[in-house]
């Protein structure tokens, strides 16, 4: 290692270490452990831009391990990345700026994918990864390899403790991603202490059954090494691969290296005085880096914009050899797609006139926009046949056929979710992902990282209620939807019929910054006379009564239907029926339009739906009653289920009678 060299790895140790000082709170030991890991990796095998983070092939880096954001941070001002400047380090960790304590996607130039929670990273980066393969399969020509870059992820012990991380590495085996590669710190310390406490399998044995190319590097200080095994991972065309990287946690601190009290505390002033010494630092000055380490990183900056240019020229070429192929680099990459898709299509718009499950109905407009949309891809968690989200004569993703737009994730929600994730957070695709409803559960951290980053993936849940029937509690949802309704920007979308179903679609594909699920039957509805796109407003009058009403009857999905039978049973009153099949639209409108679907005065309301009743407060008041579900469901004929549970129109007529 040369001596720019040391001062260029030893620069990350100290800012890391001065930053969460600063900050009295943080996480040391990975950004020491993995520093000249990261180092390496980012100046001489990584094709990146830091004056153009953008720039569509280069390669993503995810640090896993998002507690160790200081290392991030460091490597990207180091860089020159988005004015990322000295000052920012120095606010680690306080409100407002630049540098949280996790990585946030949005927030803070250069940071590809908001982590923390612990191996979710890992399920991103295979995402990122079946993206890069498949935008390549569409899009490279002879001589013209457009579409060409790596995808690494850098995590420790606890992203391979989690099981996210096995379901997503065993997809991205069998799928060989081999432009994947995960550089594992394995320092074998975690918070408790080491790891053998709970944790002693042979990690490279895991991911060899996996499908993986394992390498190991002995000395995480060795750059050489380090470097070898990078391009070790890169010559091997067929495998993702697995680069353990042995680390000390908390490397050059005396007092913390090797410790597990060097994971999650500031090192403390004299520690980080006797880090610097130790370490040969020509300045205790809090944040001092040396100008001819700042224009070393300068001149590797210099030429990895040189490697753009190079490609920029490449594209031009390309762009004016295949005009055709940068029509559909536009489309793919055009944040208006689904608006036009939809706007191109012209049976996008259909109303049934027989009764259908929303799920089959959901099939029918995600196969009818196919064609239009062509950067639509997603699948299901091995449920396909059931969640009807097969898009016919696309193709089925694999190893041999990289163009396939029908993804087959096997049963893995937890990773299916992350992997949708990384495939959004890549760019140029619209992915969405699928399992029943009562499986949202398994879905519920990545869906909750789609809403934080603001990333539209679409999610596609069926057998939404007791209406699943015979196969009893256990695949029945009950809480789920009031989970998801909790969800800060995340839109719960329940349509009662075809209408609402390709509202819900539509919302979908054309959102830009909120992730949306459909929640679908199995059961068949009918359609609604009275459905119509005022469902894009979340909630509207479906069914309603001259005058002022007397009650209101609230409902979604398939109650809808069981509110217009109950008015009609209602001849004494006068009944207004609103279908709410996305409360979190609805809140979006304005007073007025909320106003005019559920005037205050009209105090007498029922909220009617086949789930918790969690949430319907809001619309009931204190005067107000719900007829939903107060436990778990239970096994039997979905008509014996709703009668047996109350939900007839003569309950929910004497509902209305009780008030």
């Amino acid at each position: 290692m040369s001596n720019i060299d040391t001062m260029s790895v030893n620069a990350i140790r100290i800012l890391s270490a001065d930053g969460i000082q600063k900050a009295k709170s943080g996480h040391p030991g990975l950004p020491l452990g993995c520093a000249a890991a990261a180092y390496e990796l980012w100046a001489n095998h990584m094709n990146h831009n830091p004056a153009d983070p953008q720039w569509p092939n280069r390669d993503r880096f995810i640090l896993s391990g998002g507690h160790g954001s200081m290392l991030l941070y460091s490597l990207l001002h180091l860089f020159g990345y988005g004015c990322l400047s000295k000052e920012d380090l120095m606010n680690f960790r306080q409100l407002n700026s630049k540098t949280p304590g996790h990585p946030e996607y949005g927030h803070t130039v250069g940071v590809e994918a908001t982590t923390g929670p612990l191996g979710a990273g890992m399920g991103m980066a295979v995402g990122m990864a079946m993206a890069e393969a498949h935008l390549a399969a569409v899009f490279n020509k002879e001589n013209y390899p457009v579409v060409d870059h790596y995808t690494y992820v850098l995590g420790g012990d606890g992203c391979m403790m989690e099981g996210i991380s096995s379901e997503a590495f065993s997809l991205a085996g069998t799928l060989g991603l081999s432009k994947l590669i995960v550089l594992y710190d394995s320092n074998q310390i975690s918070i408790e202490g080491n790891t053998d406490i709970a944790f002693t399998e042979n990690v490279q044995k895991r991911m060899e059954a996996f499908g993986f190319q394992t390498i190991t590097v002995e000395d995480g200080n060795d750059l050489e090494a380090i470097g070898k095994a990078i391009e070790e991972a890169k010559a091997d065309t067929e495998r993702p691969s697995f680069i353990t990287i042995k680390t000390q946690i908390g490397y050059g601190c005396p007092a913390k290296q090797g410790k597990a009290s060097a994971h999650g505390e500031p090192l403390g002033e004299e520690n980080v005085l006797a880090m610097k010494e130790n370490l040969g630092w020509p300045s205790m000055e809090p944040f001092y880096v040396p100008e001819e380490v700042y224009d070393h990183y300068r001149k590797i900056a210099d030429a990895k914009a040189e490697t753009e240019a190079a490609w920029q020229v490449m594209f031009a070429a390309y762009c004016q050899e295949y005009p055709e192929m940068e029509a559909l680099w536009n489309t793919y990459h055009d944040p208006k797609a689904g608006e036009k898709a939809v706007e191109a299509c012209p049976d996008f718009w259909s109303k049934g006139e027989k009764a259908e499950a929303t799920r089959n109905l959901s099939g029918q407009v995600l196969n009818r926009i196919k064609t239009y949309m062509p950067n639509l891809i997603g699948g299901s968690a091995d449920l396909a046949p059931s969640n009807k989200t097969n898009m016919a004569d696309m193709g089925d993703f694999s190893k041999e056929n990289r163009l396939g737009r029908n993804l087959h994730f096997g049963v893995r929600e937890l990773a299916m979710t992350a992997m949708g994730n990384g495939m959004m957070l890549h760019g140029g695709l619209r992915a969405y992902v699928a399992t029943f409803f009562v499986f949202s559960d398994y879905t519920k951290p990545m869906a909750r990282l789609s809403a934080i980053m603001g990333v539209p993936l679409t999610y596609v849940f069926t057998h939404d209620s007791i209406g699943v029937g015979e196969d009893g509690p256990t695949h029945e949802p009950i809480e789920q939807l009031a989970m998801l309704r909790a969800l800060p920007n995340f839109h719960v979308f329940r349509p009662c019929d075809e209408t609402e179903t390709e509202a819900a679609w539509y919302a979908a594909l054309t959102s830009e910054k909120t992730p949306t699920a459909l929640v679908l039957t199995r059961q068949n509805l009918t359609p609604m006379p009275g459905s119509s796109r005022e469902a894009l407003k979340g909630g509207y009058i479906i069914d309603d009564c001259q005058g002022t009403p007397d009650v209101i009857l609230i409902a979604s999905g398939s109650e809808v239907e069981l509110a217009v039978k109950a008015k009609a049973l209602l001849t004494d009153r006068k009944v207004r029926v609103v279908s709410m099949p996305c409360m979190d639209l609805f809140e979006e409108q304005s007073d007025e339009y909320k106003e005019s679907v559920l005037p205050k005065a009209v105090r007498k309301r029922v909220a009617v739906e086949a789930l918790s009743d969690f949430g319907w407060g809001k619309y009931v008041g204190l005067d107000g009653a719900c007829v939903c579900m107060t436990g778990f469901g239970a096994s039997g004929p979905a008509k014996q289920l709703f009668d047996h549970f109350g939900f007839t129109a003569e309950h929910v007529a004497e509902t209305v009678r009780s008030l």
